[in-house]
């Protein structure tokens, strides 16, 4: 019976992916599983029982992944499965921005008397813009930034995209009209809005900033629905100060930006829909039964994705290893096979960063405890062996 924690409140489209081989516990110590929202894990203690962590969502900046990839806990993330919901939120801010709603809503709230007359009176203080024939920057081109570029493009905007590390996949979903610029010197200049998709990692915190803004248009209008680092705050109000920038639409207020003019803070609304939580807490629970019942692992952030496909129980043996990624490892295992007579019928090694992942299905009978003994070194983190 393998045992699954969860941290936050996990939609039950989730919880019921999970078969009669798994129950939920509530005490963390004995769970082989964790499914997890937005908790704060960074300074958690796991114990040797812990094999996989899964986020139901995309960003994983609540997770240690670097000490969870040495203590042997694979962690997953859920690529995509939210991007429609926060396409949509972009969507909306778009609009909000365009239109003036979020003044004009605000002014409707004050009135109070002859509300008709004061509407017809004031309304145009609040005109706006179309976005049909206007200019959208998306700065990063995974799932979200794709499917913002696509209903941009079919509501009539003028589209650029920017992504060194674009996929084949990214690149063959996109409308053959969105345009690829090679460097963010190149697109900001020529957009009327900029949004940006890009994970939260050492080189991204704070790439927009004061010389960023210096080449957008005057009176581009930024939305952030990725990371509230990705801003430099201060650059940011400087550029609004000075006219520089339009509106700054977020989905992560804090004690900087709330209630500044011309900018808008959502409240962390980018995943917030029932089909978003369904979908993400429904990946999430499907990666860690793949990974504990198979071996798989797909969308994995601290290793490499390496897969046999469905492992048959009885058929023979599969041997997962969790390994660093140095010299000599690989060398070490196989000979460590061959000396036990044991051979692999299918073998995929791959790495990631400092870390690399061996799977392989064997027919040999073979002794159990001989074979995790002699894989007891250095360069190995964990050994699993599904029969």
């Amino acid at each position: 019976m393998y045992k699954i924690a969860t941290l936050n409140k996990i939609s039950p489209a989730g919880l019921s992916c999970f078969n009669d081989k798994y129950s939920i516990t509530d005490n963390v110590e004995e769970a082989v599983g964790i499914l997890v929202r937005s908790q704060d894990m960074l300074e958690m203690n796991f114990s040797k029982n812990l094999l996989a962590i899964a986020r139901a969502g995309a960003g994983v900046n609540n997770i240690p992944l670097a000490r969870c990839a040495s203590e042997g806990i694979v962690v997953f993330n859920t690529p995509g499965a939210n991007s429609n919901a926060v396409k949509e939120l972009v969507l909306a801010g778009l609009l909000l921005s365009a239109r003036n709603l979020y003044s004009g809503l605000t002014w409707a709230c004050t009135l109070t008397d002859d509300v008709s007359k004061c509407v017809e009176k004031g309304k145009g203080q609040f005109a706006g813009t179309e976005i049909k024939g206007k200019t959208l920057g998306i700065i990063g081109l995974g799932a979200i930034g794709v499917a913002v570029a696509n209903s941009a493009e079919a509501l009539g905007m003028k589209v650029f995209g920017y992504d060194p590390f674009i996929t084949w996949k990214a690149a063959h979903e996109l409308s053959n009209t969105v345009a690829i610029i090679k460097s963010l010197d190149e697109l900001l200049p020529k957009c009327d809005y900029i949004t940006i998709h890009v994970p939260s990692i050492s080189e991204t915190k704070g790439m927009l900033n004061k010389e960023r803004f210096a080449q957008m248009k005057d009176g581009a209008v930024l939305l952030n629905f990725s990371r509230d680092n990705l801003v430099n705050d201060n650059d940011l109000l400087d550029a609004i100060a000075a006219g520089k920038m339009g509106r700054y639409i977020t989905d992560f207020p804090n004690d900087n930006l709330i209630n500044k003019k011309n900018i808008i803070a959502i409240p962390h609304l980018g995943a917030s829909t029932e089909e978003a939580e369904d979908n993400c807490a429904a990946m999430a629970a499907q990666e860690i039964m793949d990974y504990l019942e198979n071996g798989n692992i797909t969308n994995s952030v601290n290793y490499p994705e390496v897969s046999l496909g469905t492992f048959i129980s009885g058929t023979g043996q599969r041997i997962c290893i969790l390994n660093k990624n140095i010299p000599a490892v690989i060398g070490n295992i196989t000979g460590i096979l061959s000396e036990l007579n044991i051979v692999a019928k299918d073998f995929l090694n791959r790495s990631k960063g400092d870390f690399a992942y061996t799977l392989m299905d064997v027919d040999s009978n073979f002794d159990e405890s001989d074979l995790l003994a002699r894989l007891t070194m250095d360069g190995i983190i964990s050994v699993r062996i599904l029969k």
